[in-house]
C-alpha cells in the first residue's frame, strides 16, 4: 500500500510518500480501505516529536469500507466505518480497533465522515462533558473560523448560548457569523476587556481555548468568578507553569485540560458521541467547511497549510 511515512521529527518535508506493507487485522482489530483522512493539529504535534506516538505512519482519523475482520471484532466486511483515534491513519489501509469503529450513516459522504468526526466529538464532550453551557450563558471560543472552531460555535449556539469568538481577518469573521458567533473579536490586548464590556463587568462561564500560549492570559482575564477554562489545545504553544494560587486570586477559577481519549474510554461512550455528532450533522445543525482537501501524496502541503493558521475549515487527505 501507500502511505505517509515519518522516519524522524521534523518539519513538513518529514511526511515522506512510499510504500509500506499492508497491514493485517489482528484480534479485535478491522482492516479498512481509507476513503477520506483527517488532518488534525494534533498530527502536526506527532509529526514534531513533541506528542508519543506510533510512528512511522501518522494519522488519527478516517473513514473507509471494511475489507477483513480480526478475531472477535463485531464489524462486516463490505461495512461503512469511520474513527476519530486510531493510529496509522495516512495509508490506504488501516488496521482499526473495532471498539473505535463507528457506523457511517448513509446520507453522510465520506469526506465529512473522515474529516469532521474527530472535531465533533471533541466539540461534543467539550460542551456536554467539560462545561454545558445554559441558554444565554455568554461562553468564549478562541479561533471561531478554523474547523474546530466553527463546530464549536454553532453547536454551543444551537444550544442558546452566547458565542463570543476570536478570529484574525475579516473573511474570518465573517464566516464565525454565518456559524453563529454573537460576537467577533480580533486577538489583541484588550481582549479581555472587550469579553468583559459585553458582559457587563463580569466575564463569560466559560472559555474554550484551543490556541494556547498566545491566548492563555486573556482566557483567565476573561471569565467571571467561578468560571472554567478548558484548554483543548496548543496550536500556538504550550501554556508555560504558573501559579494555581492566580486562579484563587482571579476568581476561583476552574481550569482543565482535557484530551478526547479520556472522554471515550467505553464502546458506548464512543457510540453515543459519534451519533451525536452525525445527528447533528445530518440535521444540520452542524455544517462542516473543508478549508483543503488533498490527495494523500500531498500531506505535506496540508501540514504546511494548518500550521499557518490561515485555514478555514477541516482539511482532508484522499488517497491517490
Amino acid at each position: 500500500m501507500h502511505a505517509i511515512v515519518v522516519t524522524e521529527p521534523g518539519g513538513p518535508d518529514a511526511l515522506r510518500y512510499g510504500r509500506m506493507p499492508d497491514p493485517v487485522a489482528g484480534p479485535g482489530e478491522v482492516l479498512v480501505r481509507t476513503r477520506a483522512i483527517g488532518v488534525n493539529y494534533r498530527d502536526v504535534y506527532v509529526r514534531r516529536g513533541e506528542y508519543p506516538a506510533e510512528l512511522p505512519v501518522p494519522g488519527l482519523e478516517g473513514a473507509g469500507e471494511v475489507v477483513a475482520v480480526g478475531e472477535g471484532a463485531e464489524v462486516t466486511v463490505g461495512d461503512r466505518v469511520a474513527w476519530a483515534y486510531g493510529k496509522a491513519s495516512y495509508a490506504e489501509l488501516v488496521a482499526v480497533p473495532a471498539d473505535q469503529c463507528v457506523p457511517v450513516p448513509d446520507g453522510i459522504d465520506w469526506q465529512v465522515a473522515g474529516g469532521a468526526l474527530l472535531q465533533g466529538m471533541t466539540a461534543h464532550y467539550l460542551l456536554e462533558s467539560v462545561y454545558r453551557p445554559a441558554p444565554e450563558e455568554p461562553v468564549l471560543i478562541h479561533a471561531g473560523a478554523g474547523g474546530m472552531g466553527q463546530l464549536l460555535v454553532q453547536w454551543a449556539a444551537a444550544r442558546g448560548a452566547k458565542v463570543i469568538t476570536t478570529v484574525s481577518t475579516d473573511e474570518k469573521e465573517k464566516l464565525a457569523r454565518e456559524a453563529g458567533a454573537w460576537h467577533v473579536l480580533r486577538y489583541g490586548d484588550d481582549l479581555a476587556g472587550q469579553v468583559r464590556e459585553l458582559t457587563d463587568g463580569e466575564g463569560v462561564h466559560a472559555v474554550y481555548d484551543g490556541v494556547g500560549a498566545a491566548t492563555f492570559e486573556a482566557s483567565l482575564a476573561s471569565l467571571r468568578p467561578r468560571g472554567t477554562l478548558a484548554l483543548f489545545g496548543s496550536a500556538s504553544g504550550r501554556v508555560p507553569p504558573f501559579d494555581l494560587q492566580r486562579l484563587a486570586e482571579l476568581g476561583s477559577l476552574l481550569v482543565t485540560r482535557p484530551v478526547l481519549p479520556h472522554f471515550v474510554r467505553t464502546r458506548a461512550e464512543v457510540l453515543w458521541r459519534a451519533n451525536e455528532v452525525f445527528g447533528a450533522l445530518s440535521d444540520n445543525v452542524l455544517r462542516v467547511r473543508f478549508g483543503g482537501t488533498y490527495a494523500l501524496s500531498e500531506a505535506e502541503q496540508a501540514h504546511r497549510a494548518i500550521e499557518s493558521r490561515t485555514t478555514t475549515g477541516s482539511l482532508v487527505l484522499l488517497p491517490d
